[in-house]
């Protein structure tokens, strides 16, 4: 399988991460999220993760990139998955749609993701973005509710502290590099 997702709150330093490993050689996907986004906001929606069909639209650009990436030699990092859109949605207080529910079904069943997950922690702190319009203490329960979701779908968390991004860049590569090669863990 060896698709692994990082992930962690909005303003962790995840993305940032994955610019490291992606100069290192390693294959990336995008965060869907962002993208949604900027599209929506160029279009004159200022604020797209409003409306109600934002997280189906996360979900959609997700599996196709997901899709995409089976041609890529393995390993392959995400930046997010689905399960971080399902756990935007609960945060947002957003019904989950059909598309996100598909997906959800999706990648349980074809047992899409490696169990073992990068959970990039908060640094503490938030630099606002145009896509980034969440409070510090909001991101923080939103990082609380995002590694209760993971964990509660049959997800092993494996954090990545705060701290320089070469230091967190080195433990994800050293992670990924024993992960890689060991069996993926069991299906509940």
């Amino acid at each position: 399988m060896n698709r692994f997702i990082l992930t962690g709150t909005p303003g962790s330093g995840k993305t940032a991460i994955l610019r490291q490993l992606e100069i290192d050689g390693l294959a990336v996907v995008e965060e869907a999220a962002t993208d949604v986004i900027a599209l929506a906001q160029a279009r004159g929606v200022d604020e797209p993760w409003k409306e109600p069909d934002f997280t189906d639209a996360v979900a959609g650009l997700q599996r196709r990139r997901q899709l995409a990436a089976d041609r890529h030699p393995r390993p392959v990092v995400f930046d997010r998955s689905p399960i971080c859109t399902y756990a935007l949605a609960l945060h947002l207080g957003h019904p989950v749609g059909q598309a996100l529910t598909a997906e959800l079904d999706r990648i349980r069943d074809e047992h899409v993701y490696e169990r073992r997950v990068f959970f990039v922690k908060g640094q503490g702190f938030i630099t606002p973005t145009a896509a980034r319009r969440i409070s510090l203490a909001d991101a923080q329960r939103f990082e609380q509710l995002h590694a209760e979701v993971y964990s509660s779908l049959g997800y092993d968390l494996i954090t990545v502290e705060p701290g320089p991004l070469d230091v967190r860049t080195a433990r994800v590569r050293a992670l990924l590099s024993h992960t890689s090669k060991s069996p993926s863990a069991p299906r509940p």
